[in-house]
């Protein structure tokens, strides 16, 4: 399945989708916003993430912080997880504000809804897919919702088991929506190499038949690498434009020298996987011929005798008989003198 994200195609055969997430490290600002943006463009991504919520919406008034935010935070912080939430809600005009940027700078503006209002806002400013954040994957009123207004979806799925992820495409699907991407991702912040499961995306790709991807929440470039070894058509990375601001998430997004290396090292795994079939590269030919090994004489050859096994040694460089074809030249007749160390060609054969 190949679906289509403005005028990019993502799947089998086509380039990565490279996804710049900037969530809500724009800490309620639109001119820390735009610098999200410049940032997303200098590092190569194709898209710019952000998130859309309303805080009354998406938790309680006293809902708890995750350890992680804890930490990020301050557990004696006077903002409340809610209150805090408040603060990274983006108002509908900077939405407006955000997309035309987006739109001049030449990069595709996403964001992730977590409620209907949310939805439908982004729905009525033009937004050309949506991103199902992992904490509502198993939200099927919510992702049904989504998948009705029939723009392609990508849905991350960390916290989440195989029949869960396996429901999340059958309730897309009964919709109708065929434009569908599904993630693997890891639901801790920052995350441990060693629980990114990447051997997941194989499984994916086994039993899904859509692109699937990788949203990276570690520290390191080293999953997304492997993601891509496996078959990933979509990398998302966190980042920010300073890891010492204040917010949940700055400390474990890539701020912009390290996005800027991380989707430089994508491309270049990419471009390391080649086409799958096995041939002869161009930049291998001339070692080809230098460096394989023909049938050479191993003593001098008078015209008319016939080859033996004896007469023939395996040497560089390649331009003669090749070794398999040994048995087809073994008792044929020299047509002229040979010297010892001649590399045989059929030529030289009566």
């Amino acid at each position: 399945m190949i679906i289509n994200i403005d005028k990019k195609k993502i799947g089998e055969n086509k380039p990565i989708f490279l996804i710049a997430e900037a969530g809500v490290n724009h800490n309620g600002s639109y001119a820390i916003g735009r610098k999200l943006i410049d940032v997303a463009v200098n590092s190569g991504a194709d898209a710019v993430k952000f998130q859309t919520f309303k805080a009354d919406n998406i938790i309680i008034p006293n809902g708890p912080k995750a350890k992680y935010h804890l930490e990020t935070t301050g557990s004696n912080s006077k903002l409340s997880w809610f209150e805090l939430l408040k603060t990274q809600e983006i108002s509908r005009d900077m939405h407006i504000k955000l997309i035309d940027y987006c739109k001049k700078k030449k990069i595709i503006f996403l964001s992730t809804p977590y409620d209907n209002e949310s939805a439908d806002l982004l729905d009525e400013l033009g937004v050309c897919a949506f991103k199902i954040a992992s904490t509502d994957n198993d939200n099927y009123p919510f992702l049904k919702y989504v998948a009705k207004k029939n723009k392609p979806i990508i849905v991350s799925t960390a916290m989440s088991n195989l029949p869960e992820v396996l429901e999340v495409e059958k309730v897309i699907k009964k919709t109708g929506n065929k434009q569908y991407a599904i993630l693997q991702c890891t639901g801790n912040y920052p995350s441990r190499i060693e629980d990114s499961n990447i051997k997941v995306i194989e499984s994916y790709k086994n039993i899904f038949k859509c692109p699937i991807g990788y949203s990276d929440h570690t520290m390191s470039d080293i999953s997304s690498i492997m993601a891509v070894a496996k078959g990933a058509k979509i990398i998302e990375k966190h980042f920010t434009i300073d890891q010492k601001l204040f917010g949940p998430d700055h400390r474990m997004s890539a701020n912009p020298n390290q996005l800027k290396d991380f989707f430089y090292k994508i491309r270049q795994a990419e471009k390391a996987l080649g086409s799958g079939d096995k041939e002869v590269l161009k930049c291998e030919k001339a070692n080809r011929l230098k460096l394989k090994k023909s049938l050479v004489t191993s003593r001098k050859i008078s015209k008319g005798e016939r080859i033996r096994l004896a007469d023939i040694n395996i040497k560089r460089p390649g331009n003669g008989i090749r070794p398999i074809e040994m048995s087809k030249y073994l008792n044929k007749k020299i047509k002229s003198d040979l010297k010892k160390n001649t590399v045989l060609k059929s030529k030289m054969f009566k």
